[in-house]
């Protein structure tokens, strides 16, 4: 079964890891490394079983070595999971067991944060492997700088349906007022936009639109709202069977992650005039600053590769135009270019178990 699951998505490696004195159980999936080193978090979670486990990090992995190859970046694509309640389990020797198990793959896979992992776990796995980033001596919190870069895909998206880029005057619906949503409603606030937000956190809500005299809707409101641009900026999934049908809304472009509930909601929302910007491009500047700080740059070149992420999907916006198919499909083909022109040039990679 695990050779079948990792063949049926092209995976180069897939790694199993056991430490009995800590409890540690990981599995860290090498999708691609065409392009160079596979970077991606490691995320803790107490499965159902272990083929669950094992299948969300072959997911999560080939996701990530499109969102590197989609951002031009010199990355390939992996992920890890370790199996067990956070509250349990957790321990600094659990992660340096973990470190070491990172490190024994000899720079194919380099780890970060994660769901249930943060910078001071990083800080305790470094003390083991130097294929660690997003550690308390990197780049800072990528936040802000992923907002930097969904903010300029929101300004490509507004150029391709209203032939400006500017958005001011645009009623944008930001859901979700975490660190991203946050920073890219004060960067849409800046350039004139007109925000309303929306958080289950109403305090969040209350405080911010106090700060910068937004309007606010119930978090349980937002399909009913009508606007220009709606960001989903928190939970994954808010694209689908039910929700299409209730937007209206020109554009839907955010920072979360996994916004469509599944691929062919992207044609949906194109049967429905709406242009959707896939999050796996538009939300990759957390993606180029940790690859920065991995390869060597400075928080400011980060925030410059992330302002180019609206060239890169208006490139892809006007491919799908050419081709009458999605963004997503687009971007996909972008991403498949990118590494079938290292391919010619890269020996092949053996699949591992």
């Amino acid at each position: 079964m695990v050779f079948d699951s990792i063949g049926d998505r092209d995976h180069e490696q897939v790694s199993h890891f056991t430490d009995p004195e800590t409890g540690l159980q990981a599995i860290v999936a090498i999708h691609d490394t065409t392009l160079g080193p596979s970077l991606g978090g490691t995320r803790m979670l107490d499965y159902e079983t272990e083929q669950h486990a094992l299948e969300d990090v072959l997911r999560l992995s080939q996701a990530m070595t499109y969102k590197a190859a989609a951002a031009d970046l010199p990355l390939g694509g992996g992920k890890a999971v370790i199996l067990g309640n956070p509250d349990d389990l957790k321990s600094e020797a659990l992660f340096e067991a973990y470190g070491r198990a990172v490190d024994c793959l000899g720079g194919r896979y380099i780890t970060s944060v994660d769901v249930n992992s943060g910078v001071a776990d990083m800080d305790v796995i470094a003390r083991e492997t130097d294929h660690v980033v997003g550690t308390s001596n990197g780049l800072g919190d990528p936040s802000p700088i992923t907002a930097h870069g969904v903010y300029h895909g929101v300004r490509a998206c507004t150029e391709s349906v209203y032939g400006t880029e500017s958005t001011s005057g645009r009623e944008v619906l930001i859901q979700g007022l975490g660190k991203v949503g946050r920073s890219l409603a004060e960067e849409l606030l800046a350039d004139g936009a007109s925000v309303t937000v929306t958080d289950i956190d109403e305090n969040a809500v209350d405080a911010f639109a106090r700060e910068h005299d937004v309007e606010t809707i119930p978090s349980d409101a937002v399909f009913d709202q009508s606007c220009d641009i709606f960001a989903p900026c928190a939970v994954g999934g808010v694209i689908n069977d039910e929700t299409i049908p209730q937007l209206d809304c020109d554009i839907v472009a955010g920072g979360a992650n996994n916004i469509l509930a599944e691929r062919r909601h992207a044609t949906a929302l194109r049967d429905r005039g709406i242009l959707y910007a896939p999050d796996y491009v538009i939300n990759g500047g957390g993606l180029i600053t940790v690859a920065k700080e991995y390869l060597g740059g400075t928080r400011e070149e980060a925030y410059e590769e992330a302002a180019a992420i609206g060239d890169r999907l208006l490139e892809m916006i006007e491919l799908a135009e050419e081709r009458e198919t999605t963004v997503l499909e687009a971007a996909d083909a972008y991403a498949r270019e990118q590494i079938e022109a290292a391919e010619r040039t890269t020996p092949a990679v053996p699949t591992q178990l």
